[in-house]
């Protein structure tokens, strides 16, 4: 559309939602869903494609079915889509109402435990997945203005080039899409990220206790410069941001060329999540560290291993250092968390009764 008057072009933003063969035939009406986004998000044109199909089996999790209706939305080049089922949404040990995956721009939701008609849940979704808060209740002018930028950058494409190196083109999706992929890591939470992942954090707990009660580790912590403390700190990043990375297989290739910039938005929003959560979990290891050798590191006994006054940096060196070592011993605690876990801590956030 051409820009008129009154104002600039509408920005045209494709919405599928894919219905359960179980869901009856008038269950979502599609002129009644277009109005509903239209008056929500000024300034976009929404286009509503209804598709009615399998979504997996009876024993397939939320995350199996948000898989399953991105996988629609790359094969129809949606901008967003939404899965409607009558059945509950299963992941582990919860059942939730809706799966919602802001950096893939899917959602998958229950309508047999939706409290409100198929049109206002999927229109709900939609506004989780553009960045609206889900427990606001009345999103502001600037939220609402976000969510229509959200909507435009994954409307838009960003035009490939002939020769250009793989680094080049994520380097241009990246600034192309700098707002919606700080976006889609701030809806991730990446701060919770190190809390979820349980069976990192307890190895990461037990390394660290470990290697605060080994005097041989503070003579190296005593010895340490910043420079080989801040290698340290970028190597235990780094080695559990890896392991997550490969272990739970979150980076994706694209399968056709039309996915590249989608799937280039997703790995790049998604290595952001991840290097951000483990960051998090160095710091909360390393305050745990500190707080442990205020109690168990006695000033006197300290001062005779390393030769060094027990002051308060020296403390806090031997922290960072106890912090780096347990960040690291973590990277094993990852390679034993469950992919779906970890996939679900990650880029994935769900409701439930």
């Amino acid at each position: 559309m051409s820009p008129s008057a009154s104002g600039p072009a509408e920005t045209s933003v494709h919405l599928g939602v894919v219905l359960a063969p179980e869901l009856p035939v008038d269950a979502v009406d599609a002129d009644a869903l277009r109005v509903r986004l239209d008056a929500a998000f000024p300034g976009l044109r929404w286009s509503v494609h209804l598709r009615r199909e399998a979504l997996g089996d009876a024993d397939a999790d939320a995350l199996d079915l948000l898989e399953l209706v991105r996988d629609r939305m790359l094969d129809e080049d949606w901008d967003v889509v939404v899965g409607l089922l009558d059945r509950p949404l299963v992941q582990g040990h919860h059942t939730r109402t809706e799966q919602v995956s802001p950096v893939h721009a899917a959602a998958v939701v229950s309508l047999d435990h939706a409290a409100e008609p198929a049109e206002e849940a999927t229109a709900r979704v939609v506004g989780w997945i553009l960045g609206l808060d889900p427990d606001d209740d009345a999103p502001s002018a600037t939220d609402r203005a976000g969510a229509v930028r959200w909507a435009r950058q994954l409307a838009d494409d960003v035009e490939e080039r002939r020769g250009e190196s793989g680094v080049a083109y994520a380097a241009r999706v990246a600034g192309s899409n700098a707002r919606l992929i700080l976006g889609a890591v701030r809806a991730n939470r990446p701060w919770t990220v190190a809390l979820t992942l349980t069976r990192s954090m307890s190895t990461a707990l037990a390394t660290g206790a470990l290697t605060l009660i080994t005097t041989d580790l503070w003579l190296l912590a005593a010895e340490y410069n910043g420079v080989q403390m801040a290698l340290l700190g970028i190597a235990a990043v780094g080695a559990v941001t890896v392991s997550l990375m490969i272990g739970a297989h979150l980076w994706e290739r694209p399968r056709r060329s039309g996915e590249r910039e989608q799937v280039t938005v997703f790995n790049i929003a998604t290595l952001l999540t991840v290097l951000l959560g483990v960051v998090t979990l160095h710091v909360l290891l390393m305050i745990a560290a500190l707080a442990g050798a205020a109690l168990l590191v006695d000033a006197d006994v300290f001062a005779e291993v390393t030769g060094e006054a027990a002051t308060w940096v020296e403390y806090l060196k031997l922290a960072w250092f106890v912090g780096g070592l347990a960040t690291i011993g973590s990277a094993l605690g990852a390679g034993l968390e469950d992919d779906d876990d970890v996939r679900d801590a990650v880029f994935t956030r769900g409701s439930g009764h």
